[in-house]
């Protein structure tokens, strides 16, 4: 008798989101497991010297080598795929090497890429650095104005790239009309989602072409592995990215690949349950601070957009203590509960200075120009008690006179 398993479309077709975060792309070996195998596998041997050249060749399935294709891997690819409505997906060592691949895989010398300026450190500096190197033209500019996209498009612009909600500003992108002006001119939009996953938008479905991802953040969940993702349709990912990624490895272990297999089936719940504790912290600190930035206050200049293109606002958002960097440590250093880390989408709560860390590689004009100032920080709220979360920051905001 036939497994059924979740890489049969016919199956998968009609499962939903929640089904297909715990069972999409499983495939069981003839040993019938329930959980997904691990492959700890480098290479593949043959039944015969034909069967090799013939997968070599593309003329057989099969794998060939575990920097191209591993069982494992192929499974949170293929989960990764049906949750974001996407033809195909292929998973990277980091979220990085997906943001780099993403990106690099497509462009040339000579290329123009519009990019937003509030944009995770890293991502800034592959558009303010790496590109100019190459001889990539970049243009920066504020993203939640949909006008600066029409005006920043030039003959030879090939790519729009933005986060939304984005890191660590939470500034938002309209979705429709932004990668509505890149169809209008042939322009390919890249889109990092890390933010708020395919559980809480799925940017497909507002005219993305491509989606990224940082699955180190709540794909995994419990700061355990570095993952990243890229989806897109079967043509980008087998024509344009394959090639990239197949010489230049930024390859997914099937250890980390089955770890994120693992994290996947409780994002759905992770995730509504930390924006819902995220909104009652953030409602909290409202009363306390003189500027919260979080898509689910009513507060927020595009909660509305939010509203519209977000299943929820995520677990993470950004605070101003009106103070300076002093005052900000101060508070960090005030927390007992609260871990002082620079990572997010953890099921445990987390605050960081970004000026001092994820963002201290960008320019101080740069940083300023976006809103990133010396008395931001960034709180990513866990699956801790909410109320615990409130007396620590009560508990530390006190310390520091606020």
């Amino acid at each position: 008798m036939k497994r059924r398993t979740g890489q049969d479309k016919s199956i998968t077709a009609n499962w939903r989101p929640a089904t297909l975060a715990v069972r999409g792309g499983t495939a069981r070996s003839e040993w019938g497991e329930t959980s997904e195998a691990l492959f700890l596998t480098s290479g593949y041997a043959y039944d015969c010297a034909e069967d090799a050249a013939a997968r070599f060749a593309g003329e057989q399935q099969g794998m060939t080598y575990s920097r191209l294709q591993n069982p494992t891997v192929e499974m949170l690819e293929k989960r990764i795929a049906l949750l974001e409505g996407a033809e195909a997906c292929r998973a990277t060592a980091t979220g990085m090497a997906a943001m780099t691949a993403a990106l690099l895989c497509q462009l040339s010398q000579g290329d123009h890429v519009v990019a937003a300026k509030a944009a995770f450190g890293s991502c800034r500096w592959l558009t303010d650095t790496l590109f100019p190197r190459f001889g990539i033209e970049v243009t920066t500019i504020h993203a939640h104005d949909t006008d600066a996209w029409e005006k920043a498009v030039r003959p030879n612009t090939k790519v729009f790239f933005f986060e939304t909600p984005a890191n660590p500003t939470m500034d938002l992108v309209d979705l429709e009309a932004v990668c509505g002006i890149a169809k209008k001119h042939g322009i390919t939009s890249v889109v990092d989602n890390a933010f708020a996953t395919p559980s809480l938008q799925r940017p497909m479905d507002y005219g993305a072409d491509v989606v990224a991802y940082s699955a180190t953040k709540m794909m995994d969940g419990q700061g355990r592995v570095l993952a990243g993702a890229i989806c897109g349709t079967e043509k980008f990912i087998t024509e344009t990215l394959l090639p990239f990624h197949r010489n230049t490895g930024p390859t997914l272990s099937p250890f980390n690949a089955w770890v994120v297999l693992k994290g996947l089936e409780t994002l759905d719940l992770r995730i509504r349950r930390q924006s819902e504790s995220a909104l009652k912290v953030a409602t909290f600190l409202e009363g306390r601070l003189p500027k919260v930035l979080y898509p689910g206050l009513a507060s927020h200049p595009q909660h509305a957009l939010a509203a519209k293109q977000m299943v929820a606002a995520g677990p993470i958002f950004s605070i101003y203590t009106g103070g300076g960097r002093k005052e900000a440590h101060g508070l960090l250093n005030g927390l007992n509960l609260i871990d002082i880390s620079n990572n997010i989408g953890d099921s445990r709560s987390l605050m960081t200075h970004p000026a001092s860390t994820t963002h201290y590689g960008m320019a101080a004009e740069a940083r300023l120009e976006v809103g990133i100032t010396e008395d931001m920080l960034r709180l990513n709220v866990g699956l801790e008690d909410v109320d615990d979360l409130i007396e620590d920051l009560d508990r530390a905001l006190t310390g520091i006179g606020l």
